[in-house]
């Protein structure tokens, strides 16, 4: 379970700070996706990135962040346990995905090499991926890039999910296929998932939406 609580999200000005918004309390529960959606530059990402742990000198953020009723508000980005898509990105580009299927899992697993491999060519085999074992990521098409991603990320063992519009950049063709695919697999494994999006066909859950400055209550269920 992900709970934040007493959130206050400002941008730094010459002259102070800018309120962006705030958020009283958001639980997410275990296989649940909460969508948070708004406008561009309202601080939908700005909050991802506070969750995930990122320094942020031009914002000045206040609030309490619990993963499974524990305090990881200050703790660091590989200590708090959390997965996220991005946008764009998520491989290294310079690696495999073999490559990048170890890196994943290195900084938790307690497998060895040959168990690491076992697990990612299972979850590789069950999207059909088997043959990109050994590609670099510039070789794959948009939905096996997305698909791969979520490997990875779910390979790292998180204990919950952070999703920044990470649809966006697919063709319309593949972007119903890869969002259902994507949302599917989070249900399965109990994923507790924050997505933030300003689209609307992107969204999954419960649906709160940003206006002005304060998170408004449910708006929709999809």
């Amino acid at each position: 379970m992900l709970n934040i609580r007493n959130l206050e999200i400002k941008r730094r000005t010459k002259n102070g700070s800018e309120p962006l918004f705030s958020l009283n309390e958001l639980t997410v529960e275990k296989g649940e996706i909460v969508t948070l959606m708004g406008p561009s530059g309202v601080g939908k990402s700005t909050l991802l990135r506070w969750v995930l742990g990122e320094h942020l000198p031009n914002f000045h953020i206040q609030g309490e962040l619990r993963l499974n009723g524990e305090d990881i508000s200050e703790r660091s980005i590989a200590a708090r346990q959390l997965g996220m898509m991005f946008q764009k990105g998520g491989l290294f580009p310079h690696l495999t995905v073999e490559e990048n299927c170890y890196f994943a899992q290195k900084p938790r697993s307690s497998l060895n090499r040959q168990q690491q491999k076992d697990k990612a060519l299972a979850m590789l085999n069950n999207m059909g991926l088997t043959d990109k074992w050994t590609v670099y990521p510039d070789s794959l098409s948009g939905g096996q890039y997305a698909r791969i991603v979520l490997i990875c990320s779910l390979l790292a063992e998180p204990q919950a999910m952070l999703l920044d519009e990470p649809f966006s950049s697919l063709d319309a063709s593949l972007r119903e296929e890869v969002r259902q695919w994507t949302f599917a697999q989070l249900k399965d494994k109990q994923m507790p998932t924050l997505l933030v999006t300003h689209d609307s066909a992107d969204a999954c859950g419960r649906v709160l939406e940003i206006q002005g400055t304060e998170v408004k209550g449910e708006v929709a269920n999809v």
